[in-house]
């Protein structure tokens, strides 16, 4: 059986990316790592809040101040769209007629850059998939993933990746900004250092302790390793969840966490205005090319 792809936590995707180590290549949401955890995540801005606006429990809607520099979600389809019609129109000039790129992979997880960010947060489905993703998401990746394995269409690697470099000519991939990327990662691991985060990692370990687990922070019962099985969703798994998630509102983890990264990042982008000002004219470059290959 082909491992289950289990998608790490948290940040920013570039979705569309090729990987054309082999002639079939998916199209596919990649991660910056930022922590080592087996959450997943499918990052795009969400359009609903911002910053220090963010309101309401579901983290999924708040959204950060360095997505301000971040493609859309939108904007990443509408350039992965772009770079496909290129390779897919090269490959056929090539002489590959019977060329079927494989399909993209489905969303896996948590479904904006915060949402998972800071960990699980939704009852109902800890109560039935522990920390792991929602089982149809989990299956639908699954089998995208086996049938972009397989390269059913005869085409040619080295055609391929020629296309794609033709590709980059006028759309290129889309890809984070370092400095984006940087600023993503430090505000990340400072916040936890933040003395408001801290407080509230002490107060969930001792509510957790209550329930009868012993952990310091919220990320240690994510990552436990009992429960590393990606096959294998236990009662002990989906019963720590739950305290978890009990714990994580009693204690208003998400919220404080989140409100420590705005500041965090609200200070960085001041101090990187400028090169951050040159990302957005460069994403926005990105996005009327491809733009016009679309219309085209």
């Amino acid at each position: 059986m082909k491992p289950r792809i289990i998608v790490p936590l948290v940040s920013a995707a570039t979705v569309g990316a090729l990987a054309v180590g082999g002639v079939a290549f998916m199209r596919s949401a990649s991660h910056e790592d930022e922590m080592p955890t087996r959450a997943a995540s499918s990052a795009g801005r969400p359009s609903v809040l911002s910053g220090r606006a963010a309101s309401g429990n579901d983290p999924a809607q708040w959204q950060l101040p360095i997505e301000a520099y971040m493609p859309t979600e939108k904007q990443r389809r509408l350039i992965a769209g772009a770079r496909d019609r290129l390779i897919d129109a090269c490959m056929k000039e090539a002489g590959h007629e019977e060329w079927t790129p494989a399909p993209d992979l489905p969303t896996v997880g948590g479904k904006s850059l915060v949402d998972w960010r800071y960990g699980i947060h939704d009852a109902a489905l800890a109560a039935e998939r522990g920390y792991k993703p929602a089982a149809g998401e989990q299956e639908a990746h699954d089998r995208a993933a086996e049938d972009g394995a397989v390269d059913s269409a005869g085409g040619d690697e080295t055609a391929l990746k020629g296309c794609a470099e033709k590709a980059d000519g006028t759309v290129t991939a889309t890809q984070e900004a370092g400095l984006v990327q940087q600023i993503s990662s430090d505000s990340f691991k400072a916040s936890m250092k933040d003395p408001a985060v801290v407080k509230s990692f002490s107060a969930w370990s001792a509510c957790m302790a209550k329930k009868g687990y012993t952990y310091k922070k919220p990320m240690d019962a994510n990552d436990d390793v009992r429960f590393a099985d990606p096959y294998h969703v236990s009662g002990e798994e989906k019963e720590t969840a739950k305290a978890d998630i009990s714990c994580r509102d009693q204690n208003h983890v998400q919220q404080t966490w989140f409100d420590a990264e705005v500041a965090l990042q609200d200070s960085a982008i001041k101090k990187n205005q400028k090169a951050l000002h040159e990302v957005k004219k460069a994403n926005d470059a990105a996005v009327a090319r491809a733009s016009a290959v679309s219309h085209r």
